[in-house]
Order: structure tokens, then sequence, then C-alpha cells
């Protein structure tokens, strides 16, 4: 068998490639990547609570729309609570039929990530023609009701297409988060140009952990503390990018909350080691180092 290769990036293992340090000379950065998403009802596709590839009922709509209604506002005091900063992957429908929060994050000073039009469709299987115009569309809105541009896109169920990185690109987009190939940022190419891969963790993620792989609270705030712990070890030797990725309609019911609040708290104790930032803020910083420092620049 002839290994099929997509020649977006080279093979660079972590200890060939250039030391550098964050902010500060910090040399872990931590990132809370929080997703607001927007579903049809009854219609196209959105996960269960309790069944996987459960069909589209009243009920899943219903724990889906918990999020945006009361998990998210738990998300955003505590977030206050302990001063953090967030990146939202957000559905650009959500900032049309849900104002409120598009307030609360231009209020609080958060950075917006392209996340498609809504989590009720997904982009690989479109043509490239139907996918240009999903991102066209979903950057559109987000302009309109932002005011600016996403510089950063995360697809809707980690989903590309073979032109996805190009559609990207061509878009205006300058990072996005869907390959979770590695703990630092690297560059990959496309048609028109490099786009820079900002780490996002498809483990330390309380969709797949928590729904998917049916892991419980406990065990997923064992996964953060762990899965940290290591990091900050590591960071002494490399420098890092620490994702930590929520969905209000998942971690925002109380007892999840409660566990997310005591790993957090756990972190913060670290807070003048780490470099408390937003994945915009690692891709800014990552455009601006020598060439040759970053992989793939």
């Amino acid at each position: 068998m002839e290994l099929r290769k997509h020649n977006r990036y080279d093979y660079i293992p972590l200890p060939d490639r250039p030391d550098y340090s964050w902010p500060g000379g910090k040399r872990l950065a931590l990132c809370i990547c929080n997703n607001i998403e927007i579903f049809s009802y009854r219609s196209g596709l959105g996960s269960d609570s309790a069944v996987l590839n459960a069909p589209q009922t009243h009920r899943n709509y219903a724990w889906r729309d918990y999020g945006n209604r009361v998990g998210q506002w738990y998300l955003f005091d505590l977030l206050e609570e302990l001063d953090l900063p967030a990146s939202h992957n957000v559905n650009s429908r959500v900032l049309r039929e849900c104002p409120q929060i598009l307030r609360k994050i231009v209020e609080r000073g958060d950075e917006i990530i392209g996340h498609g039009r809504s989590n009720s469709e997904r982009q690989d299987n479109l043509s490239e023609a139907e996918e240009r115009e999903l991102i066209e569309e979903a950057t559109a809105e987000i302009r309109e009701l932002w005011g600016r541009a996403p510089k950063g896109w995360m697809g809707p169920y980690f989903a590309q297409s073979d032109v996805t990185l190009d559609l990207l690109k061509e878009a205006g987009y300058e990072f996005m988060l869907d390959w979770p190939a590695d703990d630092q940022p690297f560059w990959m190419r496309t048609r028109s140009g490099p786009i820079l891969s900002i780490p996002y963790s498809v483990e330390l993620n309380d969709s797949p952990s928590m729904v998917f792989r049916q892991e419980s609270a406990m065990s997923f705030e064992r996964m953060i503390v762990d899965q940290f712990d290591e990091m900050l070890y590591q960071s002494k030797k490399y420098p890092l990018v620490f994702t930590l990725i929520t969905h209000p309609f998942i971690i925002g019911h109380p007892y999840r909350l409660r566990a997310l609040r005591r790993a957090l708290n756990h972190i913060l104790k670290h807070r003048n080691e780490l470099w408390i930032t937003t994945v915009g803020g690692v891709a800014e910083y990552c455009a601006g180092l020598p060439k040759g420092v970053v992989p793939g620049s």
C-alpha cells in the first residue's frame, strides 16, 4: 500500500526545533477555548447526552440549548471569578439568535473564533464552492454583528475537506485549530501561502471525553490536572501550549462545573509561571518570531 500524503507540513520532531519562550520568559501558555454552538430543531447534526448517534429529538435539542440559556452564563461567572480570558469558537448564527452572549463577549474583551454557521452541519462533505460559501457566510455574519472578522477558524466537528486550508487562507484567516498534531504552533502550507496551526486538544475536550467516551466529571477533572502538571514539567524543556476545551451545554451543568472549578483552581496556583492568553494571542506572538523559529516558517 502506498501511503497517501497531505503535503501540508514536514515532519520535524520536537527535539529538533529551535527553542523560544513566551512573553515574560514563560514556558507554558494557557488558553481556554470555549465552543458556543446552535443547532437545528429535530434536524441536521447534533450530539446526545445519553446515546451515541441518536436521532434529533426535542430532548437532545433542549439539552444542547441549556448551554446558551444557562451553562454559558455559569461559565462566564467562573471565568470572571478567576480572572481568565477566553477564546470562543462561535457559530455565527449564535450571535444573531443570542445577542446577550455577544454583548457579554464584547464586555469581557474575549476573542471570537469562526466556527461555521451552525453545528447542525459540517464542511467536509461539501463541494469546494459550497464550502467556500459556508466560510464566507459565517465570516460575514460575525463581521456584521461583532464589528470585525475573526482571524481564526475552528470547523464544526473538527471537519476539514482537502481544500479547507486553502479556502481559509483565501478568506483572510491567519490561523486555525483543526489539526491536533502538536503541542506547539506550526505553519501549514496552502496554495495561497502559510496558515498557522494552533494546538487545540481533542483529548482535553469535554465533548469527546464526557459525551462520546463517557468519562465522568471527576475523571475529566483528573485529566485536566494530570495534563497540566505534566505539560508544566515538560515546558522546562520545550515551550508549550495548554488548551482546555469546553462546551457550555456539557461543562456548564453544575456538577461538571464544580469539577472544572477545582481543576482551574489547581492550575492557577501556578499563575505566575504561566502566560495566560487566547489562541489569537499565541498566533500573534508566533507570527512575530524570526523566520525559522516556528516549524514551517
